[in-house]
């Protein structure tokens, strides 16, 4: 167990980091779900822009790897294309 006061904010400070990080990454995860699960390219074609921002934000403040997020959106992007 830490003993100098720091190292206690610290601790305190990582936790709630952790799990702020942990509510935008699982609603990032919920939000690709329900676009996967969609059925109409057209819903999900308006909802792409909103997960794109999602993981532009998650990428930039290093919740997501930047290349995690790219793979995301590319993916993704294939995935609607090949909806009829």
């Amino acid at each position: 167990m830490a003993h100098h006061k720091s190292c206690l904010k610290r601790i305190r400070q990582n936790e709630k980091r952790r799990l702020h990080n942990r509510y935008y990454a699982k609603t990032m995860r919920n939000f690709l779900r329900d676009i996967r699960n969609e059925k109409d390219k057209a819903t999900a074609q308006g909802m792409f822009p909103t997960l794109q921002k999602m993981l532009d934000k998650l990428a930039k403040q290093n919740i997501i790897h930047w290349k995690k997020a790219a793979n995301l959106k590319s993916n993704t992007a294939k995935m609607i294309a090949k909806l009829a």
